[in-house]
């Protein structure tokens, strides 16, 4: 039900967007204004110069591509999801072609989708910037982390969809104002934050994917992680006394070879682990990590907003 009523939220701002269209379209066989222009994108790596309204894009990251597809958008070719499948199952990529991994994007496959418009991310793909640029207009988000809804919008002027992207970004941030009321004094309540991968243990802070929703819901967090860095990486088990809270969530990234499960496993059942008061009191949680760290777009936040519905107003 929950993904449900997510799914029902992001359909009905696609439909209100189409509506919009189809009014400003009228009868008329004439190219509309947006689609005659060149219009010039302010970006990481500079500006570029976009001709009409891109209709074959490229995107080289899955939190690009879930803002794709929430503003209506199906990409030619987009990067696969890094786990076993091609691509999460939050999202339907129906008709779009993969192109390598989001690490090293295949410039040849690329090239033969002949795409108007490629997206990419200056943390990843800096190195290929300029080759890209010469397959077709280029558009670089900074980074990964933090506050995805910055990305959002530069994608959203990117393929010229301003007026699109507002709404996704107004029907979630409604969201999180319902939620924030709803939750009361529930966010008081000190959220710690865990992630487990093979041979790293990751104590999770503000400037990250969830860290920003929690923080966005009011939520305190634990002590020594109310910071507005990343993460603190390559934790010790001499410091699962700093992953105490009232609430613990957990992630464990896993590639297929079950390493980070049986890493997991072997944390949460040590003593000092079961001795911090959020075990104690029964407040401790796993969730997925595609969608609480790995994923890291709009899709992905409305399904985190589930969780917390479902974990804190029984929804």
């Amino acid at each position: 039900m929950r993904k449900i009523a997510s799914l029902i939220l992001i359909m009905s701002v696609l439909v209100l967007s189409a509506c919009g269209a189809t009014k400003d379209s009228g009868d008329s066989a004439q190219p509309q204004k947006g689609d005659e222009q060149t219009y010039t994108v302010q970006h990481t790596m500079g500006s570029t110069d976009i001709k009409g309204t891109p209709k074959r894009i490229v995107i080289l990251t899955n939190e690009g591509a879930e803002a794709l597809l929430a503003m209506g958008i199906q990409p030619v070719g987009a990067v696969q999801s890094p786990d076993k499948k091609v691509w999460y199952d939050h999202m339907d990529m129906t008709g779009t072609e993969s192109v390598g991994v989001e690490s090293e994007p295949s410039l040849e496959k690329i090239a033969s989708l002949k795409p108007d418009l490629i997206i990419g991310n200056k943390m990843r793909h800096e190195a290929i910037y300029e080759q890209l640029g010469k397959i077709a207009p280029t558009v670089f988000a900074e980074t990964l982390r933090g506050d995805w809804q910055e990305n959002f919008k530069l994608y959203a002027k990117a393929v010229n969809q301003e007026e699109k992207g507002n709404e996704v970004l107004g029907a979630y941030n409604d969201r999180i104002e319902t939620i924030r009321t709803e939750l009361g004094d529930q966010t008081k309540k000190k959220i710690s934050m865990v992630r487990f991968m093979a041979g790293d243990v990751r104590i999770y802070h503000k400037d990250s994917f969830s860290g920003v929703i929690l923080d966005q819901l009011g939520f305190a967090r634990a002590d020594g992680q109310d910071v507005d860095d990343f993460a603190e990486r390559g934790v010790t088990k001499e410091r699962i006394p700093a992953m105490d809270g009232d609430v613990l969530f957990y992630f464990t990234y896993e590639t297929g070879d079950n390493e980070a499960t049986k890493l997991t496993n072997d944390w949460i059942e040590d003593p000092l682990f079961k001795n911090l008061h959020v075990s104690k009191s029964g407040n401790v949680s796993q969730v997925n990590d595609i969608i609480w760290n790995t994923a890291g777009g709009v899709l992905a936040a409305n399904l985190m907003l589930d969780d917390i519905e479902e974990y804190f107003l029984n929804k």
